[in-house]
């Protein structure tokens, strides 16, 4: 990939950060926008100062902002934008904003610089929509399909940070939380260093072009009820489970959107009922649409790296987790 540059979008989140210290690592020319804050010790700092290299550099500013982004777009030579940027909570508005919205302002500037090419982090629970930021997502998607630009619309499975939530209840003698049975759902999880390596495969790839991506990680699916086990077994524990009915979910997900037509601040709250139930009843897998089954064997898989790898390093100390705005447990 001589010479190629590339606009990194969403960088200081798990993915996008994996994106650009990747990006550096393979000596491709690079530049991350992020949010400015001058705090003393601000953690967006603190990336800066260690990602500015002579192959990659980082520009302050609001990467949703088509000013910003004609200016930066504008002044320098891009052959590539990847987007890791996407809504923290997924509600109506915020996914809106940002999955939707933002994303077509960058595609405007793209398309305006002629920048060559695009790669977009989507999710794979897109293929079954039922939630507004799915619906974002997928707005974005086919404007992006439709752009004239050489795309790659990468949909990951499941990250490791996201269900990495229980270690310290676990810790504490509490027991693990699972939906159900524990194994109404599974999921083939990729790593953030794995998906970083496959997205930027994408930009030199042909056959990963003006295609939509599905990816999980190596080895096969696991359910939640796995993931507890190995984690007791991981701390030498005895397993201790606590299941949770999924009617509860449900219940009150269905009370909260009752309720939010006559108080709408409730609103808010319904849609991340809907989405835990959502996560709870649904596998992250490729859904077969001739049986609207979910199909492991058809998900593909990517990388080195399997989750219960990703927990022995976390139990040992040998890596650490940044849970952030999205934590569920």
């Amino acid at each position: 990939m001589p010479n190629k540059r590339v606009l990194v979008l969403g960088a200081t989140g798990t993915i996008g950060r994996a994106v650009f210290e990747t990006l550096i690592a393979r000596k491709i020319e690079a530049v991350c926008v992020v949010r400015a804050r001058p705090t003393v010790g601000d953690a967006q700092n603190t990336f800066a100062s260690k990602a500015d290299t002579e192959s990659a550099s980082v520009v302050f500013g609001d990467p949703t902002d088509p000013k910003t982004l004609r200016t930066i777009m504008g002044a320098q030579r891009f052959d590539a934008v990847v987007s890791c940027l996407a809504s923290r909570t997924g509600v109506p508005a915020d996914a809106w904003a940002i999955d939707h919205d933002a994303h077509v302002r960058i595609l405007e500037e793209a398309q305006r610089a002629r920048i060559a090419s695009m790669v977009l982090l989507s999710a794979i629970c897109v293929q079954k929509p039922r939630l507004e930021f799915q619906a974002a997502k997928l707005a974005f998607e086919a404007s992006l399909m439709r752009s004239g630009l050489t795309y790659s619309i990468v949909r990951p499975t499941a990250y490791f940070k996201s269900l990495s939530g229980q270690i310290q209840r676990l810790r504490e003698g509490k027991p693990f939380l699972v939906f159900g049975d524990g194994a109404l759902t599974a999921t083939k999880p990729i790593s953030a260093g794995d998906l970083a390596n496959y997205m930027i495969d994408c930009l030199d790839t042909p056959t990963l072009q003006n295609r939509v991506l599905p990816i999980g990680g190596p080895g096969k699916a696991i359910t939640p009820l796995q993931q507890g086990e190995h984690l007791f077994h991981l701390l030498g524990q005895k397993p201790k489970f606590r299941k949770v009915p999924v009617a509860v979910l449900a219940t009150a997900a269905k009370a909260l959107s009752s309720a939010s037509k006559l108080v709408p601040a409730l609103s808010q709250k319904a849609e991340l009922a809907k989405i835990g139930l959502y996560y709870a009843t649904e596998s992250m897998l490729v859904l077969d649409p001739a049986t609207g089954r979910y199909d492991a064997a058809a998900t593909p898989s990517y990388g080195t790296e399997t989750l219960f790898e990703f927990y022995a390093r976390l139990i040992s100390g040998e890596a650490t987790l940044e849970r952030g705005a999205h934590a569920v447990f």
